[in-house]
């Protein structure tokens, strides 16, 4: 029920009011009439006072009712404004944390971008790497074509010329290459196949520094070997390693032979 509605209800309440009193009044005046006769100048004055009295009466109660509506009026006033004052509150505060949810969305989200730039930063630089590893093994299988030969992850070169050890070695690694390393069974093979039966070639494995501790040009120790039969023979200034059909054998490093330079694909 709205303030008009309260009001209308208040003013016919009022309204019938006034008219049960206005009833029971002229009942009381024709009853006393009747018992007491007055004269007509009498009687006209008494009717000027009671109309007089209900005037002021009725003033007095309209100013009670429209102070009661000002007050009923106010405190409706107050309570909405209240009410909406609450309500408003209540949607702020909800704006508020959905602001704030959508706040630490957006760093959650921001921190998972960063890290996905991150990972594709590394991954990019990763893959540069490759290409340019590809770049590398690209160019370097081109120069199988200058007289290399490939073998999985190596290159080799077989010289058609004749130095010492020493001298070998030089040549090699002018190239960045260095005598070839022989790691197993399969590159022994190799190396007979492109080598040849009858020919020796110098490679990179001596024991110049301590006699009979052979080792390998990148400073590694020989473990095992393919030495032919009766090598190394033990013979004074024979510190280098040759390469020919049978196997391995020790030569003095002055001697003049054909060699073989080996590098990395990888480098």
């Amino acid at each position: 029920m709205d303030s008009e509605d309260r009001i209308e209800r208040i003013v016919d309440i009022y309204i019938s009011a006034e008219a049960v009193r206005e009833m029971k009044f002229k009942k009381d005046t024709e009853d006393f009439n009747t018992a007491k006769p007055q004269t007509p100048q009498h009687t006209g004055s008494d009717g000027v006072k009671i109309r007089s009295s209900r005037a002021a009466g009725v003033c007095l109660g309209l100013l009670c009712v429209l102070l009661l509506t000002a007050v009923i009026v106010l405190c409706v006033h107050i309570y909405t404004k209240s009410t909406n004052y609450t309500h408003e509150r209540q949607q702020l505060l909800t704006k508020i944390t959905n602001l704030s949810e959508e706040r630490d969305q957006l760093l959650i989200r921001n921190e998972n971008l960063t890290n996905e730039r991150e990972l594709l930063i590394l991954q990019n630089g990763n893959l540069t790497k490759e290409r340019n590893q590809l770049k590398s093994e690209k160019n370097e299988l081109q120069k199988c074509v200058d007289g290399w030969k490939c073998h999985q992850s190596s290159l080799y070169f077989i010289s058609s010329e004749k130095k010492n050890w020493t001298e070998s070695r030089r040549y090699s690694r002018e190239r960045a290459a260095d005598l070839i390393i022989i790691n197993n069974t399969e590159e022994q093979d190799f190396v007979k196949i492109i080598s040849g039966s009858s020919e020796y070639f110098w490679i990179g494995l001596t024991d110049i520094e301590v006699e009979g501790r052979w080792k390998w040009v990148d400073g590694s120790t020989l473990t095992s070997g393919f030495w032919a039969l009766g090598e190394p023979n033990g013979k004074q200034n024979e510190d280098c390693a040759l390469n020919y059909s049978p196997g391995w054998a020790d030569y003095p490093c002055d001697y003049m032979s054909k060699w073989i330079c080996e590098k990395s694909i990888l480098k």
